[in-house]
């Protein structure tokens, strides 16, 4: 397996990137290849300073980075041999199994959209990721950023994504799903809300279990999947990095609040298109980014893509 780290992506790029991706390496397999993309000199100079041999990774050097502040898809097509461009070059021409990036956000949902393109079938890709529960298990969360309003159509085809990306990623037989709304009613919430309601309840592949309001959220009853709009899902999670916050905080040690730690989770999936991608926080440091090249690992490992082509 074959995945791609851009280097130069992050605030604390490159060297934090560096340090993550040497940290990830006790946790791979003899079959698994981190390959880094970035400037070939600032890569060998903090790997000499960790006394780490190159030969440990596959280095692909690039001259150009996209800017966190740069416009996306400007810079994507301007900047052809930036590390971000580079990597989605390699997915496509199949040369990686996956590609992981805390750069510019939108820079990688162009890159996604226009090089290895949505599925046939999917009318919106979606940014999913893992909400903790109280009694231990993981439910999913989507969108969460990608889209922010979406239409019922939409909200219907993310129950059946997050479903496949709960089977395959997280392991959960025959997922629930929930919509999440003000209330469990069915006569509740926004006109797109109650639409996809009853496309989702007359759906016969779906595990529909009806509304779920927020304050079920992280509990043991909470659906194994949960089904927003990206503004909706876009404050749930940063609810739940607030509520990891104020933890910390208050002093309060709880192995359920470390597991609201972004850092812990490493990158949200890009769920709808033809490779696995995954983005991580641009603030992540050194244990994110580890997690963030275990999380592309464990979607290139289940295959998700292909399971999605075959679904959809």
């Amino acid at each position: 397996m074959n995945i791609g780290i851009d280097v130069m992506g992050g605030d604390y790029a490159p060297y934090a990137i560096i340090e993550g991706a040497v940290d990830s390496l006790k946790h791979l397999s003899p079959d698994d290849t981190l390959v880094l993309l970035g400037d070939e000199s600032s890569i060998l100079r903090k790997l000499d300073e960790m006394k780490i041999s190159s030969s440990f990774f596959r280095i692909v050097p690039t001259s150009e980075v996209i800017e966190m502040g740069d416009h996306p898809a400007k810079a994507f097509s301007q900047k052809r041999n930036s590390s971000i461009a580079v990597g989605f070059g390699m997915l496509k021409d199949k040369s990686l199994d996956g590609f992981c990036s805390a750069g510019n956000t939108g820079a990688m949902l162009v890159g996604a959209s226009y090089t290895v393109n949505v599925i046939p079938g999917v009318f919106r890709p979606a940014l999913a990721t893992i909400l903790p529960c109280i009694d231990g298990r993981d439910s999913v969360i989507l969108d969460v950023g990608l889209n922010p309003d979406s239409k019922p159509d939409v909200l219907l085809q993310y129950g059946i994504l997050g479903s496949l990306y709960a089977s395959f990623v997280i392991g959960t037989k025959d997922p629930t799903v929930g919509l999440l709304n003000i209330g469990e009613e069915e006569s509740k919430g926004t006109s797109a809300v109650k639409a996809a309601y009853e496309l989702m309840k007359e759906h016969p592949g779906l595990n529909f279990k009806g509304n779920v309001e927020g304050h079920a959220l992280f509990h043991e009853d909470i659906t194994d999947v949960v089904v927003c709009d990206g503004f909706v899902g876009n404050i749930v999670l940063k609810q739940a990095e607030s509520i990891y916050a104020i933890s910390k905080k208050l002093n309060i040690s709880h192995p359920f609040f470390d597991r609201l730690n972004f850092e812990n989770i490493g990158g949200t999936p890009i769920v709808g298109i033809n490779a696995n991608v995954v983005i991580g926080h641009g603030i992540s440091e050194r244990k994110a980014i580890m997690n963030m090249v275990l999380q592309t690992r464990a979607v290139v490992r289940a295959n998700l893509a292909q399971k999605i082509i075959e679904a959809i």
